[in-house]
This record gives structure tokens, C-alpha cells and sequence, in this order.
């Protein structure tokens, strides 16, 4: 999937329709056929914004978008819930897995901060203060008590950090594969990639499955191994 450029309409992350029909691998004419047959189906401020107008001429005016918006009078904005209903009318194996996607990546809006970057910060100062004391007789007892508690805070850091971004797509991969490979009917996959994620939130105590600890990845890909949905159970 290509890097989407982060639109928000209202303090919800939104896409247009041209931007869902590519993720989703199919034609914007197919997204708004299937909005129309289904339209009492959305509801707008929940599955979408319809913008026009003074409202359409300003959102345009603030993005470059491409021409084949120029003339548009009526500018749809799909939100996670709307991408969802599409998902649903489309229920192809591209539709889900980008929708899966999407809630990961995109919807979901998560800062990428470093893990105790002041505490790491400091870490570093006291190194390089132990190393100038090293060699004086009369700090000998400061330096113990500064060793140490760069001890304690590279111990609270390992304890605390989470997964890089490569570590959550090899957790990401481990789901899919698991869900692949105990269901092979598309209608019932996306209910057991809910399942699975919500028993690794709640075995691991995380609200994401993207904060879990990196000292326990290989304890969750053994889990995922070994999950049997509550169906099959």
C-alpha cells in the first residue's frame, strides 16, 4: 500500500474515495455504486463527510490533490467506520487485508515517540560523570551510587520499551499467517483478526497490539502460534 498523506475532517482521520478504491484495489466508480445502493446504510459525520461549496473550495485550497478532482462538486471523505461498510460491499481478500491495514496505519493516529528518552538522556550523562571520577580516590563512593543508578534506569528503559516498527509488522505478519491458516472463508476472517487481537491485548495487558514489550515478542508469537479461535476450540 502506498504512503497516504494524512487528511482529518472534523478530528477524524478521513480518505477520499479515489484514495479507498486504490488501498482497496478496486475503481472509484465501484466505491460510489455500492454507496448508492446502500445508502441508507451511512450515515454522514459517522461513515463520511460530504463536502461542498465554501466548505469543498476551502479543503481544496489548503491539500494539492490530483486533477482528477478539479471539478468536483461533491467531495466524499470516508472515515474508519465508512471503510469498513466498503470493505463489507466489496468482501474480496484485498478489501479486508487493506482494511486491516488501514486501522493499523492509518486510522489509527499514534505518535512514534522514543520510550524514556529523558531517562536515556541521562543514562548517558552519568556514564561519561562516572568516567571523569573513575580515577579519584575521594569520589570512589559517588561513583558506586551514580553506577548504580545508571544501573536502575537502564533496567527501567529495557523494561519499558516497545516494539520497533519492524517487530510489529513481523507480530502483524504472525496474526495474519495464524488467521489464514485456521479459516479459509473470507466472511469469518476479519471477526477472528478482531478475536485474535483483542486476546493478545488482554494476555499482554497492552491497549494495542503495537505496545507490546520487546523483551516479550517471542512469548507473543509463541501465543499466536498456538491460538485456537474460540470456534474451533
Amino acid at each position: 500500500m502506498n504512503q497516504l498523506q494524512p487528511i482529518s475532517q472534523e478530528g477524524k482521520r478521513v480518505l477520499t474515495t479515489i484514495q479507498l478504491a486504490e488501498s482497496f484495489g478496486t475503481d472509484a466508480k465501484i466505491i460510489n455504486r455500492n454507496f448508492q445502493r446502500n445508502a441508507d446504510r451511512y450515515e454522514q459525520g459517522k461513515h463520511f463527510f460530504a463536502l461542498s461549496g465554501e466548505d469543498l473550495r476551502e479543503f481544496k485550497g489548503s491539500r494539492q490533490f490530483d486533477d482528477s478532482l478539479k471539478f468536483t462538486s461533491i467531495l466524499y471523505l470516508w472515515t474508519e467506520k465508512g471503510a469498513w461498510l466498503h470493505a463489507k460491499s466489496l468482501n474480496t481478500d484485498q478489501a479486508w487485508d487493506a482494511y486491516e491495514m488501514l486501522v493499523d496505519e492509518y486510522y489509527t493516529i499514534k505518535e512514534n515517540v522514543v520510550p524514556l528518552s529523558k531517562d536515556q538522556a541521562l543514562v548517558t550523562v552519568l556514564r561519561t560523570t562516572a568516567d571523569l571520577v573513575e580515577d579519584t580516590q575521594t569520589l570512589k563512593a559517588e561513583q558506586q551510587e551514580i553506577r548504580k543508578l545508571m544501573h536502575e534506569i537502564d533496567h527501567k528503559v529495557e523494561e519499558q520499551i516497545t516494539l520497533t516498527s519492524g517487530e510489529q509488522r513481523r507480530l502483524q505478519k504472525g496474526i495474519a499467517q495464524k488467521v489464514y491458516e485456521v479459516e479459509s472463508d473470507p466472511k469469518v476472517r476479519p471477526g477472528l483478526f478482531r478475536e485474535l487481537h483483542r486476546e493478545i491485548k488482554d494476555r499482554f495487558g497492552v491497549a494495542s497490539y503495537k505496545d507490546v514489550k520487546r523483551k516479550e515478542l517471542q512469548s507473543a508469537l509463541r501465543y499466536i502460534e498456538n491460538w485456537i479461535p474460540r470456534k474451533v476450540s
